[in-house]
């Protein structure tokens, strides 16, 4: 499933009173790993002309993490068109999946935050996707 895994290891502050994972803190472990998947592919996020916003967000929570979990946070490309990009994304402690996404993200210009297309610098570095996506 992945192009890209994150190694995280779960903190007391990712914890609610129960030890559990803390159900939005998935989602700061699935941004984090993004970032990183950009940065493995050349790129700053502070130094692009664009910056990139989560624009619809489908999430299935399966089994809970708790603290001092190891998890492995994958990221995989699944389809990418004009200013849009669309990752599956898996948080996993071993070979138990914990959480899946679907995570769509627009692109906007960073100063008038209106769409506009992915660089062409960052469309050349993309991984190659089957036809047969979305």
């Amino acid at each position: 499933m992945k192009d890209f895994t994150l190694p995280v290891r779960v903190y007391y502050e990712d914890t609610d009173a129960g030890g559990i994972v803390y159900y939005v803190n998935y989602l700061k472990f699935m941004e984090r790993a993004r970032t990183e998947w950009l940065r493995v592919l050349g790129f700053d996020q502070s130094l692009l002309p664009v910056i990139f916003v989560v624009r619809d967000v489908q999430v299935n929570y399966q089994s809970p993490a708790r603290l001092d979990d190891q998890l492995n946070v994958q990221v995989q490309l699944y389809s990418q068109r004009g200013a849009r990009m669309v990752f599956l994304q898996q948080i996993e402690r071993d070979s138990t999946v914990l959480c899946q996404a679907k995570v769509e993200v627009a692109c906007v210009d960073r100063e008038s935050l209106r769409p506009c297309r992915l660089p062409e610098t960052l469309l050349q570095r993309l991984p190659k996707l089957d036809a047969d996506a979305e």
